[in-house]
């Protein structure tokens, strides 16, 4: 498990604005924090090296590409064996339809998130690319009717850490997101 890094308060602030608008400019951003621009560079690449940034990320609504169905599949596994994993995480993470997959505890190993075009599209690739795997002992699918993107992740911290302040803009921030009826994630 990888170590927490040490933020303090305008790393916190630098990394609310970025999730929340990663194509900021250092200006703008310095602007925003109240530090010079060289400041926020060094900052912000600080966070990139130290691996608290990972990189930036394109979001897609999946209706409007054709895949306007979208479900996850918790799949079961058996045997769950190192030389199975390997070459089954592989294959799922190279389909197309595959949005994200997640190695999980419990009765089920894996959860995969998958965006179709349709019914016929998701009933067609869990009987061709799951349960057509010797591999995969069991596939149950859940329908997703909606989601929503929730704030920017933070640092834990107690209510005594967290200042009010916080947590009314934490809650601002949801309230202003797009509409609820969206389903890019």
């Amino acid at each position: 498990m990888a170590e927490s890094v040490a933020l303090d308060p305008v790393d916190l602030h630098i990394l609310r604005l970025l999730q929340n608008d990663a194509r900021m400019t250092y200006r703008e951003l310095a602007a925003e924090v109240g530090v010079a621009p060289s400041t926020c560079l060094d900052r912000v690449a600080r966070l990139r090296r130290s691996g608290v940034i990972l990189g930036h990320q394109l979001r897609l609504d999946p209706a409007r590409l054709g895949r306007g169905l979208e479900a996850l599949l918790l799949v079961q596994v058996r045997p769950h064996r190192r030389e199975l994993i390997g070459p089954f995480v592989d294959r799922i993470r190279a389909l197309p339809e595959s949005r994200a997959l997640f190695h999980l505890t419990g009765p089920d190993d894996y959860l995969v998130h998958v965006a179709v075009a349709g019914t016929a599209d998701l009933q067609r690739l869990v009987l061709d690319e799951f349960t057509s795997r010797r591999e995969v002992a069991r596939v149950e699918t859940r329908l997703i009717f909606q989601q929503w993107e929730c704030g920017p992740l933070l640092p834990p911290a107690t209510d005594a850490q967290e200042s009010r302040t916080e947590r009314t803009e934490r809650t601002e921030h949801l309230k202003n997101q797009e509409s609820p009826d969206t389903t890019t994630p």
